[in-house]
């Protein structure tokens, strides 16, 4: 079955300027960039973007680019979490008014932890006050609570509108419980947790978000392609070239701006994060710089056989 969400949906970064807002000129090139590398979709102000550092202004400007620049080649979901399901649902009816077609929406936060049974009536409420497509963003490093399994389902079935879910929980067992589910029907199901994705396709899952994407596109579009092809030994090789690029993420105290350098250093944006964050260091850059030309070069013979 052909789904409308599948595939490589990066969350892509967010290049800011000095005074931290959003560097468009770049932000433009790193989107034609993923383009042109084969990417099926793109999450723009979501975590790896940095969203709950930029502004709203900011964020909607992100979000606002690259629905401009994208101009309905691939998928955009907008990141929209916050703090209450009020705020969740004005920033929806911002993103419905930009022409943003699909909102990646967590659990609320901050405050105190929320439950299951808050998080369903969390979307139940969104769903009655929104228009636009929802993608379940389970992500408990940053929202305290990890969806169970059962809860995700009862929020893919409340509406034809709900139509995907992107695990970052890395529990891989609860995982399948939901790709076995929604397997051959539209409902998208997509792993945040690079090092389990591949193995997840091959039991069939729809794709994955890999922070790395926009660094490696086409490496990534061809693992994809590899393990939904099944592909086994392929995979295999290629699942060893994806954990060697996870390295870079932990060459610094802080994966955003590790991934941020990386990415930078295809020549498009600069490599600088928000405060009050981590910068990454001169040691730092140049083993992310020689990790960067390992992968490649790792992939260059792969594609030679």
């Amino acid at each position: 079955m052909d789904k409308k969400y599948h595939g490589i949906i990066p969350p892509i970064v967010s290049p800011v300027d000095r005074d931290e807002n959003i560097d468009e000129h770049g932000f433009r090139a790193l989107i034609e960039y993923c383009i042109e590398g084969g990417l099926h979709g793109l999450l723009v102000a979501g975590t790896n973007g940095e969203t709950m550092q930029l502004t709203q202004k900011e964020r909607n400007r992100a979000i606002k680019i690259a629905i401009d620049q994208v101009n309905g080649r691939i998928p955009v979901i907008a990141g929209v979490m916050d703090t209450s399901t009020k705020r969740v649902i004005e920033n929806i009816k911002a993103l419905e008014d930009m022409g943003g077609t699909c909102a990646a929406v967590t659990p609320i936060f901050y405050d105190r932890h929320t439950s299951q049974d808050e998080t369903v009536r969390h979307f139940e409420k969104i769903l009655k006050e929104t228009k636009v497509d929802l993608f379940v963003y389970n992500i408990p490093p940053f929202t305290g609570i990890k969806l169970t399994p059962e809860t995700v389902m009862t929020i893919a079935d409340m509406d034809k509108r709900v139509v995907g879910y992107k695990d970052s929980a890395a529990a891989y067992t609860d995982f399948l419980k939901v790709v076995a589910k929604y397997k051959d029907t539209p409902f998208c199901v997509l792993s945040g947790a690079t090092p389990q994705a591949l193995s997840g396709i091959l039991m069939g899952a729809d794709g994955f978000v890999p922070a790395l994407g926009p660094a490696f596109p086409k490496m990534f579009v061809d693992a994809y392609e590899a393990a939904k092809s099944k592909d086994v030994d392929l995979t295999r090789e290629y699942d060893e070239l994806i954990r060697e690029s996870g390295k870079i993420l932990g060459m610094t105290k802080n994966a955003t701006a590790a991934a941020k350098y990386a990415i930078s250093l295809r020549g498009h944006i600069d490599k600088r994060v928000m405060m009050p964050q981590d910068t990454i260091l001169p040691d730092e850059e140049i083993k992310i710089k020689n990790q960067v030309d390992k992968v490649d070069g790792l992939y260059r013979s792969l594609k030679k056989g």
